[in-house]
């Protein structure tokens, strides 16, 4: 469902496809599809448009600035918010987020701000972690929210399903 104003959008689900490596324990393989009954959105708009799927060589560069979006809490023991909030968070290298969390597997990044300020909290899982090509170019849905030790700690980032280990299985 997404709410644009007082206009308001809502897509059936046909058929939920899991991952058939997940794994419920260390979270690796955390991805599913949803087949929708009918297209959607209905009409692409200022605020509904399409992101790009990045290739299985796509890579992004530590400290590249990205947004990760989601309906979930603000921070921990919160209230739910209103309105769709957005937050910017760094991508870490694979070495550092191993330092972070030892369980995070090569379909695994890391992403957030040293202060903490910014992160997916709980009810955000699912949603998009999106980075922009250098020089204002095309969005890619880099990660979608996986895990985390709590929400908006210092030095511990955000973990996301790296979308790039799975374009070829999407």
């Amino acid at each position: 469902m997404l709410n644009q104003g007082n206009a308001k959008h809502e897509a059936e689900i046909q058929r939920i496809v899991v991952h058939k490596y997940y794994n419920a324990f260390t979270f690796d393989y955390d991805i599913a599809l949803l087949q929708l009954k009918k297209p959607w959105p209905p009409t692409l708009s200022a605020l509904i448009k399409p992101v790009c799927l990045p290739p299985p060589s796509h890579t992004v560069t530590d400290s590249h600035l990205c947004w990760v979006t989601g309906w979930g809490y603000r921070s921990e023991g919160k209230v739910l918010p209103t309105v769709l909030l957005k937050a910017q968070v760094f991508i870490q290298s694979q070495t550092d987020c191993k330092k972070s969390y030892s369980l995070a597997s090569p379909r695994m990044l890391c992403a957030g701000v040293p202060s903490g300020e910014q992160d997916a909290c709980r009810g955000d899982s699912g949603g998009p972690l999106s980075c922009q090509e250098p020089g204002g170019g095309r969005w890619f849905l880099i990660g979608i929210v996986s895990w985390g030790l709590g929400c908006g700690r210092p030095n511990l980032p955000g973990v996301y399903t790296r979308v790039s280990k799975f374009t070829s299985w999407i």
